[in-house]
């Protein structure tokens, strides 16, 4: 940074008073700031998510605030709490209000009140990786990853003439734009995107082929979307397996799992497990291990935000 012109001083320097943007702490500081102003206001931040406030009006209603950096959700059953929390958040920051949530992140926003329906898509977003990667006018596939597809790691006597072959083919960007897609709204791809990812450090040309059929399955479902329903009972249910020995390089076994609330998938993964299983029970329990590691974080999640589980 240069001082500011007619400040100049010699040898002495400026005290930064204020964070920039830009600068790796200014977020931190954002942070602290934003935190501490809405404990000042009574809200409670979860301990089991740091980016979740709430506080309890009432007889068991909530105002839910959720960040992300600096965009925002508010969610609550009465709006006048809604508008009491904006109006006060506008008070002590330069904010937009942009109405009803439509769009987050990337992830559209649909709601259908009548029926009790939300859903959330990605499509405008996965439209533009397909076009972004060439594949809007593919053959469409029908399954995430076909059966056929036996991958293992690039072989060291091939090394050089992958690395040539692979220079121009953008296989780490294509995975990692599938990946927000798998997070945020794409469970179905779960177990795809995990496969290609293994071989981001020195993909082939099969590797490639395998990122291009999860395109083109892509391209037969982007109007897919994560539906929510209202259900009589929020209850957290959780399934998880394994795939004995499915990893051909280091015999590693693949766990999944999927958790619902009232009957909405909320969670789900699918990944190589950190050690070799010796029995395919074995590699049960390890994919049990993982689920009740997730079971628990959202029985206190959901927990803290009003709604107590009776079971783990």
């Amino acid at each position: 940074m240069e001082q500011p012109q007619g400040f100049e001083k010699g040898t002495q320097v400026c005290l930064l008073q204020r964070s920039l943007y830009g600068l790796k702490q200014s977020p931190r500081q954002w942070n602290l700031r934003f935190d501490e102003f809405m404990k000042k206001q009574k809200y409670t931040r979860s301990k089991f998510d740091s980016c979740v406030y709430f506080k309890c009006f009432g007889d068991k209603d909530y105002v839910y605030l959720l960040l992300y950096v600096d965009d925002m959700l508010v969610v609550a059953k009465d709006i006048k709490e809604i508008t009491r929390l904006k109006h006060i958040l506008s008070r002590e920051f330069e904010m937009k209000d942009l109405g009803a949530a439509r769009r987050i992140l990337g992830i559209d926003i649909f709601r259908d009140r009548k029926r009790g329906i939300l859903q959330l898509s990605q499509q405008d977003y996965l439209e533009r990786v397909l076009k972004d990667y060439g594949m809007l006018e593919s053959r469409s596939v029908q399954t995430p990853i076909g059966t056929h597809f036996k991958l293992s790691s690039t072989k060291a006597e091939d090394m050089a003439e992958t690395e040539v072959e692979m220079k121009d083919i953008p296989y780490s960007n294509a995975v990692g734009s599938l990946m927000y897609a798998m997070v945020s709204t794409r469970p179905d791809i779960a177990h795809a995107v995990g496969l290609v990812s293994r071989f981001m450090s020195s993909p082939c040309k099969d590797h490639w082929m395998v990122v291009k059929w999860v395109l083109r399955y892509i391209r037969n479902t982007t109007d897919f979307k994560l539906t929510f329903t209202k259900s009589d009972k929020f209850e957290v249910k959780g399934y998880c397996d394994s795939d004995y020995a499915a990893d051909l390089d280091r015999r590693r076994s693949i766990t999944g799992y999927v958790f619902q609330a009232g009957g909405n998938t909320i969670s789900w993964r699918s990944g190589l497990q950190h050690i070799v299983a010796l029995s395919t029970i074995e590699a049960e329990y390890m994919a049990l291990v993982e689920a009740a590691k997730e079971a628990l974080w959202l029985k206190g999640i959901v927990g803290e935000l009003g709604f107590p589980q009776e079971k783990v």
